[in-house]
């Protein structure tokens, strides 16, 4: 499905605009770019049967889009609805002199709009694509892909990533300036770091059979 640019500025809506802590939203595109890239799992809000429902859920994207699946009977998967989806990083906690002053250093993006369900095949062949890319780069090429019985039994959503708020913190805490700053009490950041370890065979794996390199690769590496 074609799709124009969007433009490196994310437009500032009733739904995306900063309204508390200013300071750490970004309207750079890239931001938001970046932080998609940085993880696999988001979470979807969606309204169902008049009641809010959240969902984990692995992701991928395009230039503009995002892309979520599932099976065809997720009640939260049936498109043509407004969503919500997040997608958050945790890098650390921020420790200040007072408990007041303590947060979290975190990417964070939301983005909204309304999901389309994908019903072209080659769209949504190309967007699983993108999916099992994002999470595993060159797994597509190496695994089986998905038959047509596989591909009936999956619902595949495409979200606009025109619409979407950034948020970062990063730094030390705020209140070295403060009344507290001569208390004598320790205060800094407590940095939060994931790393993929080493492959662990299926117990059922014939002999013989060793991890491929583009993911044996990812063992001691960081996530995020």
């Amino acid at each position: 499905m074609a799709q124009h640019p969007l433009p490196s500025l994310l437009p500032q809506t009733g739904l995306t605009r900063h309204r508390r802590l200013r300071e750490q939203g970004s309207l750079r595109r890239a931001d938001l770019d970046a932080i998609l890239d940085a993880g696999f799992v988001c979470h979807l809000g969606v309204v169902v049967d008049g009641r809010p429902l959240v969902v984990p859920t692995v992701y991928g994207r395009d230039e503009g889009r995002l892309y979520l699946h599932g099976s065809v009977a997720s009640r939260s998967l049936a498109g043509g609805a407004p969503v919500c989806v997040t997608v958050t990083h945790v890098d650390g906690l921020v420790l200040a002199r007072s408990v007041f002053d303590h947060g979290v250093n975190y990417r964070s993006a939301i983005i909204h709009g309304t999901a389309r369900k994908v019903t072209d095949p080659d769209e949504k062949l190309a967007g699983l694509r993108r999916l099992t890319e994002h999470a595993t780069p060159g797994q597509w090429s190496y695994a089986r892909r998905p038959d047509r019985k596989e591909l009936a039994a999956t619902t595949l959503l495409a979200l606009s990533l025109e619409e979407a708020s950034v948020k970062i913190r990063a730094g030390a805490p705020d209140d070295g300036d403060g009344p507290d700053a001569g208390s004598g009490v320790w205060a800094g950041t407590l940095p939060l770091t994931a790393t993929w370890g080493v492959p662990e065979p299926d117990p059922l794996l014939a002999p013989g059979i060793l991890p491929p390199e583009h993911i044996a690769r990812r063992a001691g590496t960081r996530h995020g």
